[in-house]
């Protein structure tokens, strides 16, 4: 055989499986950057749903504690802030004043027996809480993502192959705000 010809099936042939690799990387990249954005459409579905439902929860309570008014405008903007959230770290930032928020109105709700007791209200309250078990899943599902693609596009060969060719960029972790880390650290310790 031709020593020309089996150069060129070589070079040929090395070509070949270099395509094959830049695409099944690049092609990895594009799933796991689509798996965020399914996670991250996940929690927003999640969010909204729940946006949906607090005025449901604050019309109840307000028929029960309608001096409260401070509480329900605090709700109010919470929900708001949610709704308008349009990065990560905003949506983070609004799920801690929501989270403050809902807080209040449970709060109240302790001190109102019969609004406890009204079928509406435990109702609400039972989605409320499917809801929020729901987004912390959505959350780390999309966190886990978020890991996952940041560490490929820092790790070889991905980083070269995204340097060429890509546009996918390091993703923000959905993460507990500053001051709610801080709550987390100096939590009270329990003793039995």
């Amino acid at each position: 055989m031709n020593t020309g010809l089996i150069i060129a099936l070589v070079i040929v042939g090395v070509l070949v499986l270099l395509i094959a690799i830049i695409a099944g990387v690049y092609n990895g990249l594009v799933r796991t950057n689509e798996r965020v954005e399914e996670a991250w459409s996940d929690i927003t579905v999640q969010l909204k749903y729940r946006a949906d439902l607090i005025p449901n929860v604050v019309e109840t309570v307000k028929g029960y504690a309608k001096h409260e008014k401070e509480t329900f405008k605090m709700v109010t903007e919470a929900r708001s802030a949610a709704m308008g959230a349009k990065t990560v770290k905003a949506a983070a930032e609004a799920e801690g004043e929501m989270q403050a928020a809902l807080s209040k109105i449970f709060a109240i709700a302790e001190a109102y027996p019969e609004l406890k007791a009204n079928e509406n209200f435990i109702t609400l309250q039972g989605q409320l809480q499917d809801v929020e078990d729901k987004i912390q899943a959505a959350r780390r599902f999309y966190n886990s993502g978020c890991k996952e693609l940041n560490a490929k596009i820092k790790t070889f060969p991905t980083n070269i192959i995204n340097n060429m060719f890509g546009h996918f960029k390091k993703r923000d972790y959905f993460e507990v705000s500053e001051a709610e880390k801080a709550k987390i650290d100096n939590a009270p310790e329990v003793k039995f």
